[in-house]
């Protein structure tokens, strides 16, 4: 099974390209730089991935995602190896997208500033208030009375 899940910010804005002939289908080339879980002195926080997603998911990439929006990116690893003019052979993967969501809401983009990868927790509403968003808010130390936890 060749299946990769991803979560990250666009490191630039989208690159979209349009195939030629009677059916121009929609190319997009954008990388994301997800962060490392565990972070050693000397080493790099995150790791970049060059995604190319075809056709309606493109056109999705090319109308909502810009520089810096959290996106989760569903798809499979591909080879890109190729020679260069000095005949070395390069060796690289390319992340072909299957399915696109954004990872945050606007507001949360808005609020981490552009590009930005400093992240700023929701304020969060008293145990009881009733919130915005149309789902109920669960009161502090109810975990022990839940079965599933």
């Amino acid at each position: 099974m060749n299946k990769v899940i991803l979560v990250g910010r666009l490191t630039r804005d989208p690159e979209v390209r349009y195939s030629q002939g009677a059916s121009a289908t929609a190319v997009a080339r954008f990388s994301i730089a997800v962060d490392r879980r565990f972070k050693r002195e000397g080493e790099p926080d995150a790791d970049f991935f060059n995604c190319t997603a075809f056709g309606k998911q493109a056109e999705f990439v090319e109308r909502y995602l810009k520089q810096g929006t959290k996106m989760v990116v569903v798809g499979r690893v591909q080879n890109d190896n190729y020679t260069n003019r000095e005949g070395q052979k390069v060796y690289s993967v390319q992340i072909m997208v299957d399915e696109l969501e954004f990872a945050e809401s606007k507001n949360a983009a808005a609020s981490s500033g552009e590009g930005g990868n400093a992240y700023q927790p929701a304020s969060r509403p008293s145990p009881g208030a009733a919130a915005n968003d149309g789902f109920m808010n669960v009161p502090e130390g109810i975990d022990e009375e839940l079965p599933f936890n």
